[in-house]
């Protein structure tokens, strides 16, 4: 019984530490430091041999220079030559291979192949040079066939990784160009449909705006009331004919965004796609306009989508509440469990936040809301805030 505390215990520190790890990861400058210090930790086996041979510094002061040459790492993305001119120095100096084979990686990484090739053969030209003066020591190679076994694979093998890196950073930039582009993407389509259902729901208000009018008029006759009626349905016509030309459609085509009417429909069918919906709307919301309905009826679909396609199985619960002038939507369902490696019963990945979180954004920011989306307490969960406005 005395284990059981101690062994969560230390699924407690592994956990922390893996955390703390992950944090450090998404940091450059702590790569750096710990690149920095595996590199200097690497050189430190070699102080007793320099104190003692390559030169006439003392234990320390060789620790001091190493560390000096090391801490040039923290440069390697910004400025990648200025650890490879460095490790050149030590070199030539000390001998100190080491700091070269980081340098040449750094610099294959962050200036590419190019960069990679010419600083290998800058490293081998110059240790060939220091290689034919005396002094070089005899583990560094004594003849010319174990100096290039020794240095060339070092220099050619920490630029060709370098260089893979380099091209693993292009690929990662080159996705993540592409899905901010689809997002970008969704954002102009979803602008597209608040168009369309603007042209469609305001024109249709405009229109019966002016038939009433013109009728009114019919009505008053001669009375002084006939003018006004008849100005009134020709501003009606005209804002009518303003809106067909300001609000640009894009070719999207199809009747426009269904409102709160629609969504037992989508929650039949996300009870068919196996997500069983639990949904709950505020009388007052029917009473919204149809833009606001359009809103949340593309939050909720959207959400019930996500949730089947990243959740299947689990219950999706979905509020629509209009409280203090704000129309609130509120659509949540627990995260999956168990596979990835994140243990058994731990969350899986959350419901991918991509161009389908980008439309409902853009919908609910439209009609002046405010929208976020995210885990929570093991939970994915999609809020809209957004004002309500006159209810019918």
């Amino acid at each position: 019984m005395d284990d059981l505390p101690a062994a969560e215990a230390l699924r407690k520190a592994a956990a922390a530490t893996r955390r703390l790890a992950r944090r450090c990861t998404r940091e450059s400058w702590a790569l750096d430091l710990l690149t920095a210090l595996s590199c200097l930790a690497l050189m430190a086996l070699d102080v007793p041999g320099l104190a003692a041979e390559d030169n006439s510094l003392n234990g320390l002061m060789a620790t001091l220079v190493l560390a000096a040459g090391a801490a040039t790492l923290m440069l390697r993305r910004v400025a990648p030559w200025v650890p490879f001119l460095v490790a050149l120095v030590l070199l030539g100096w000390l001998h100190e291979l080491t700091l070269a084979q980081f340098a040449l990686y750094s610099l294959a990484r962050y200036r590419g192949r190019t960069a990679g090739a010419a600083g290998v053969v800058t490293y081998v030209a110059f240790a060939y040079v220091m290689f034919t003066l005396p002094g070089w020591p005899v583990h560094r190679g004594d003849t010319l066939g174990e100096f290039l076994s020794l240095v060339v694979p070092i220099g050619a093998l920490a630029a060709g990784v370098g260089v893979a890196a380099n091209r693993q950073d292009l690929v990662r930039a080159l996705q993540e160009q592409r899905a901010e582009t689809q997002a970008l993407q969704a954002v102009q389509q979803e602008r597209a449909r608040i168009a369309r259902d603007v042209h469609d729901f305001v024109g249709r208000e405009l229109t019966l705006l002016s038939v009433r009018s013109q009728v009114l008029a019919r009505r008053a006759g001669d009375t002084p009331w006939a003018d006004g009626f008849d100005e009134l349905s020709e501003t009606a016509r005209s804002a009518h004919r303003m809106l067909n030309e300001i609000v640009v459609r894009r070719g999207v085509e199809g009747t426009p965004t269904p409102g709160l009417a629609a969504l037992p429909e989508l929650a039949e069918e996300g009870a068919r796609a196996g997500s069983s919906v639990d949904l709950h709307v505020d009388d007052a919301a029917y009473r919204l306009s149809p833009l606001r309905q359009a809103a949340v009826h593309r939050v909720v679909r959207e959400c019930l989508t996500n949730a089947a396609k990243h959740a299947p199985g689990e219950r999706v619960e979905v509020r629509v509440r209009v409280a203090a002038g704000r129309l609130l939507v509120r659509v949540g369902n627990p995260l999956p469990t168990g596979a990835g490696g994140s243990g058994a019963g731990a969350p899986a990945a959350p419901v991918s936040a991509g161009t389908g979180t980008a439309g409902m954004a853009e919908r609910v920011l439209a009609v002046g809301g405010t929208f976020s989306a995210g885990a929570r307490g093991g939970a994915y969960v999609v809020e809209a805030d957004l004002p309500s406005g006159d209810l019918a």
